[in-house]
């Protein structure tokens, strides 16, 4: 029992506390730390979240967004220390958990519809 006590409290150090809220269809800018070199750089990647896993410290979303004509998908560990920041940019309304059905849709079908309540 003591050994899962010390697992956690490591866990809770290792948690980032200034998260945001993230739904299933926010619009976000993922802030990640790209070392190129001896040189460290922050790489915005914006995209809709498709889906979210796991809970606590094991959290990720995968985000996805269409580049030059081609779907790219990232998963990203949200307490991760490569993730510098995470910006809402807007607020997705949609009614399910996972939009996978978005990889099969093209142009204006992959929008989602804003939501301003929260």
């Amino acid at each position: 029992m003591k050994a899962q006590e010390i697992i956690r409290s490591f866990e809770q150090e290792q948690m980032k506390d200034d998260l945001p809220t993230i739904h299933i269809g926010d619009t976000v800018r993922v802030g990640v730390r790209i070392r190129e070199g001896s040189k460290e750089r922050v790489q915005p990647f914006e995209g809709t979240v498709i889906a979210k896993r796991h809970g606590g410290i094991n959290a990720t979303m995968t985000v996805r967004k269409v580049f030059q004509g081609v779907g790219v998908e990232r998963v990203f560990l949200l307490h991760s220390p490569r993730i510098e920041k995470i910006k809402i940019v807007r607020r997705g309304k949609v009614r399910r958990a996972k939009l996978y059905y978005l990889r099969n849709r093209v142009g204006k079908a992959t929008r989602v519809k804003q939501r301003f309540d929260r």
